[in-house]
């Protein structure tokens, strides 16, 4: 999948979910689930490689569970950069959140794998 397709999914991702989780994820419009899409994507360039490396004995121990926290601070962080306009509950909801991400990029990912062999 392309980084433009990757960004396009992330976006109706975070625009589905403030509809399916008023509670949990709040997007303003959807130029802050663009601009939230952006600034995960370099979060995820920048600084998830780095805490994979140190996370590696634990992520380990828990059989990768504990990527799951991993991306979950990444969404908390992307909502600390980005502000007002793309806001999560909890560290909890954004552990939900990145759980739902994750099964909605792998699902995609898989179905543009199937498409071309």
């Amino acid at each position: 999948m392309s980084y433009f397709q990757r960004l396009v999914v992330n976006t109706l991702t975070f625009v589905a979910l403030t509809v399916l989780m008023p509670n949990t994820i709040h997007v303003s419009s959807i130029w802050a689930a663009i601009l939230a899409s952006f600034v995960l994507s370099l979060l995820n360039m920048l600084v998830k490689p780095i805490l994979t490396l140190f996370s590696l004995p634990l992520t380990l121990i828990t059989f990768g569970l504990f990527s799951f926290v991993i991306n979950a601070f990444m969404l908390q962080l992307t909502s600390t950069l980005v502000g007002a306009g793309f806001r999560l509950s909890s560290f909890w909801g954004a552990v939900l959140v990145a759980i739902v991400m994750s099964l909605v990029n792998a699902i995609v990912s898989e179905h543009n794998l199937t498409k071309y062999t």
